[in-house]
């Protein structure tokens, strides 16, 4: 008798549970399920603070060198780059005043990955 009582009161705690957060996820996305983000990073983007000189670089027409930004995000799909770059812009962990569209571009083809179409750092 012991045993039913305890599974009935793990069984209304699950139930409790998945009502709760089914509830918060109807009032946080209007009650439609909430998207869930196409691209992650999978990096530190904390790292990408390496990246400020590569990019200043490129806005005043230098040659800057790919170490050590690039390597950050040469293994990474385009989607997964772009998220983490602008992650990176967007924390401003790179200290530049951007034009977030272009220098994004810039950044990502001279790294060999492309800002793939429609996305947008925001």
């Amino acid at each position: 008798m012991a045993a039913s009582v305890k599974m009935a009161g793990v069984a209304c705690v699950l139930v409790v549970g998945v009502l709760w957060l089914s509830a918060g996820q109807s009032a946080a996305c209007d009650g439609h399920p909430c998207p869930t983000p196409a691209g992650k990073c999978p990096i530190n983007t904390v790292k990408l603070g390496v990246c400020a000189d590569v990019l200043d670089g490129l806005i005043h027409a230098s040659t800057p060198p790919k170490e050590p930004c690039c390597p950050l995000i040469a293994g990474l799909a385009d989607l997964d780059a772009a998220v983490c770059v602008c992650l990176a812009i967007n924390a401003n962990l790179l200290g530049l005043n951007l034009d977030v569209p272009v220098d994004l571009s810039l950044l990502l083809n001279y790294c060999g990955c492309r800002l793939p179409a429609g996305f947008k750092c925001a």
